[in-house]
This record gives structure tokens, sequence and C-alpha cells, in this order.
């Protein structure tokens, strides 16, 4: 093996959570309270929740990360110093932040740091200034591999350490969504709704349809793509190689308000292409796989490399929202699992259920998976489908909880 390579994952619920640590992430990153820039979209914990994820995590060598990373007013001081109190006593591994005040402080406290990509670290000198406080930075998403390449080439020649005495390590933003505005600085929706996108609030203006009108004739332009700012996501499951090889050590997934299932798929992919790539299996026909495993959860569309290889923002999602390949459609809760048998319960409230058809269980203890069913029982009685109000039984190849959720996956009907 080249090098260690992490897989951070996002966490914005605790199904999402287990499901990444079942795809093989080594880190996941996670908010609490309000201080993090997904305080509005994801399911964040609290303050309570902090020793239950550091143990639960730490049992797995997976390193986790408390975001902390909006910018801070001076009534935030108190709650973002209780906040790095509570993680240093809780043994979370380290906090991503951007504003000085949280770097300042939870350097006070001996809490290690990772520099936010809001921070928009560009150059060499911006990585020497913040290695008194960080051992790990995110650069900036704008950056071109050969920029990122200078970079870690520099921090090698200077001999730039954090905080541990080891080398600064590079993170990079690899996979999901991105935003029109300069590493995710964006004031539009404050503007707009007086929620500030980089309080965790942002209402996505960026997302919706516009239309254009001369104000002296009234004339509607006309726009090839009325999604003018909402561009594609970024996907680099094709020039991991490249990452890895411009001296990127930590790979950070987005996605801390996307689903189990999303958090599992993605994890997984960037789990086996790094590894791929490091033990010289790294394949053409692999990179085709992943890419259409990855469209089968949530995507706006992809950016193949983005700015990394030296592109111009011009792939916009050219459609609202879910363009994934698959859907999950909720059928019903776990009503109870037969451990010696492993066979679940489920209840089915909604919907239809096939043999042959691909199902998702995902809960806070399960996590995320899936299996094509190969025989169901109503109500006790073999059965080649089942509906709505139907009491079923599936033999199952993990175990389920009671009250996890029940999905079938079925091919995305495209709307025209």
């Amino acid at each position: 093996m080249k090098k260690r390579i992490e897989i951070m994952s996002p966490a914005g619920s605790q199904a999402a959570m287990q499901a990444a640590l079942d795809a093989g992430a080594n880190a996941i990153y996670f908010g609490i309270e309000q201080l993090n820039m997904r305080a509005r979209a994801a399911n964040n914990f609290t303050l309570e929740d902090l020793p239950r994820i550091a143990e639960l995590c730490g049992s797995k060598n997976v390193r986790t990360y408390l975001t902390l990373n909006t910018i801070l007013y001076d009534h935030d001081i108190t709650l973002m110093k209780k906040i790095c109190d509570a993680a240093k006593e809780a043994g979370i591994t380290a906090i991503i932040a951007s504003d000085i005040a949280a770097i300042s402080y939870a350097h006070s406290i001996g809490l290690e740091i990772h520099i936010s990509t809001q921070t928009n670290v560009t150059n060499i000198e911006a990585v020497k200034f913040f290695a008194a406080y960080a051992d790990v930075i995110v650069l900036a998403r704008e950056l071109t591999l050969q920029q990122v390449t200078k970079i870690h080439e520099d921090i090698i020649r200077d001999d730039v350490k954090g905080p541990s005495g080891e080398l600064v390590q590079i993170e990079l933003f690899a996979h999901g969504a991105l935003c029109v505005a300069i590493s995710g600085k964006c004031f539009m929706s404050l503007a707009t709704h007086n929620a500030s996108a980089n309080r965790g609030a942002c209402a996505q203006n960026c997302r919706r349809s516009y239309r254009v009108i001369d104000e002296d004739t009234g004339v509607e332009l006309v726009l090839d793509n009325k999604y003018v700012m909402s561009p594609k996501d970024l996907c680099t499951i094709g020039i991991v190689d490249k990452v890895i090889d411009a001296g990127v050590t930590v790979f950070k997934l987005e996605g801390r308000g996307r689903s189990p299932d999303y958090v599992s798929t993605v994890t997984k992919c960037y789990r086996e292409a790094a590894d791929a790539y490091l033990e010289g299996t790294y394949t053409e026909e692999k990179i085709t796989a992943w890419v259409a495993e990855l469209e089968t959860v949530y995507n706006r569309g992809f950016w193949h490399g983005g700015y990394y290889l030296g592109k111009k923002m011009g792939e916009w999602s050219g459609s609202y929202g879910n363009q994934s390949t698959k859907e999950n459609i909720f059928l019903g809760p776990v009503k109870s699992f037969f451990v010696q048998a492993n066979v679940g319960e489920f209840q089915m409230e909604t919907g239809e259920l096939s043999v042959g058809e691909e199902i998702l269980v995902t809960g806070p203890t399960t996590g995320a998976f899936k299996m094509v069913v190969e025989e169901l029982r109503v109500d006790g009685e073999p059965a080649k489908k089942a509906v709505k109000g139907d009491l079923i039984t599936i033999k199952t190849n993990s175990r389920v909880r009671k009250s996890d959720k029940l999905f079938v996956v079925r091919d995305r009907v495209k709307v025209q």
C-alpha cells in the first residue's frame, strides 16, 4: 500500500452514521445544535449524544469529526466553547472549523482541528499559518489538482507540520453537492430570506428556476437551461488515482442531509476505489460500474472531475432535484425479527411488493442494507406478492430491528 487514505463520510442521522460504519468509512463527520453548515438540512445530534458517538465509532477505530464551521457572532461564543468542551470531554477526535474564534479556542484546550473548506485555503502560506492550529486542512474546492500537487510538494519541501508534529495532511471535497459560491460562501439566502447559508440555514435560491425579463420591453429571454445557478454534483470516482497522486489523504464525501442508503452507497464506492488504486486494480471497467452505482442514489447529475481538472463551472443540473436512476418507495415498518431463523416481520402500510424485487431496510442500528426478495410469506403462507395491509415475513441476509423502515427499490420513472 502506498499510503493511508481516509474515507470521511457524512452522518446526518444515527442510521446514516451506522450505514457509514458498515460501508467502510475511516471517519464520520456530523453536526450538533445549530453551529454547523447543515443546521437546517440534517437531523443533527445533541451534546448528550457525543459520548455515545465517540464510544461507538471508537470501538470500530473510526475517527469522529464534529462540524463547528459556521461564521460566529459574539452571542455564539458561549455555545461554541460549550460544544468544544463537551467534544473534548467525550473523546471526539476533532472539530471542523472556519471561524478564528472556534479555531483559537479549540487549540487552547488541546482539541484537534480540521480547517474547513469555508476558510478557502488556496496557497502554501495559508497552510503554514493554519498549521499552527491544525493537522488537517481542507483545501478550497476551486483549486486544480496541479495547484493541490504544488501545495503538497511545498508542505514536504518546507517540512510544514501541525500540532501533532506530523506533516499537515490535505483533505479534499470528493463527492456531492456543489454551490456556485466560492467554497460555499454565499449571501443570496440571507438577502432574500434572512436565512444565512453561512450559518447553516441556506434556502437554496440557486436550485430554483428563473426567468429573465427585459424591463424596458417586457420581452422574456429564453434560457437554454433554466437552472442557471444549480451546478451538477461533483464526482471524482474517475480521478481517484489523480487525487491521491496529488497528495490528498482524506476524501470528504458530502451529504449530511442525505439518506442512509446514499451514505452507504457513496462510502462503499469511494472506499473500493481508493483501495483499488493503492492495490493496482483501479480500472476503467470498475470506474464505469462505480459511476452506475452512484447514479442509483440522490444526485443532480455528475460533474466529473470538476474544478480539479481545470474545468470551468458550466455543467448545470438541467432539472430540479434528484436525478437518481433508482427510487426507494416506503412500504412499512419492521414489526419483529426472529433471530434463529433470520426472518423479519414487516407490516405493509402502503404499496406492493413482489418476489424478485429489491428491498432496502434502514434504521438507527441497522444502518442501510439491500437484498433481493427470494421468497415471502403473507400471514404465514407462501406468496408471490404482498399488498397494503398484509403482514409479511422475509428471510433477510442481515439483522433488522423493530421500527426499522422497509422500502422497495425500483427504477425511477423519468417525468418528461
